[in-house]
């Protein structure tokens, strides 16, 4: 069974905020502006994202699970991320399951107070058989340099 929590209207007006701020070059805490072709309709789609760094790799984590962008992603095989007037396109790995704990972890510990309910009880001090177990449900991509 696929995981996807649907974004509410309070969540959409915290998105146009995020958005407009990334887009005039303010980043909060490591926002970026995701934009893919629609795997349907072929147009970019955008919306702000959290780019994780560790160990010197970057990360976006899909805390509400197979969402549309994270559909896009697949199909499109390639994106852009942007700050102000900075673009970066990049080519996408996906990470596999077993390689998500630490990942998620780092997730978690950064940005608990806005994706925390996301994650269902779950925090950055759960085992890593918890989040292995979770995992699943959390896609991941590392963005390579």
């Amino acid at each position: 069974m696929t995981r996807y929590l649907e974004p509410g209207k309070g969540t959409a007006v915290m998105n146009k905020s995020v958005r407009w701020l990334t887009e005039r070059g303010v980043s909060l805490m490591g926002s970026r502006v995701l934009s893919v072709r629609g795997r349907k309709s072929g147009e970019l789609r955008s919306i702000p994202v959290n780019l994780l760094t560790l160990d010197g790799e970057r990360y976006l984590v899909a805390a509400r699970g197979e969402t549309q962008w994270v559909r896009n992603l697949r199909v499109a095989g390639e994106g852009q991320l942007r700050v102000g007037r900075r673009v970066e396109h990049f080519k996408p790995v996906e990470v596999p399951d077993e390689q998500k704990p630490a990942v998620l972890r780092a997730y978690l510990k950064r940005w608990k107070w806005e994706i925390g309910a996301f994650f269902e009880g779950v925090d950055a001090n759960a085992p890593d058989e918890k989040l292995r177990e979770i995992a699943p449900g959390y896609p991941v991509f590392r963005i390579p340099a």
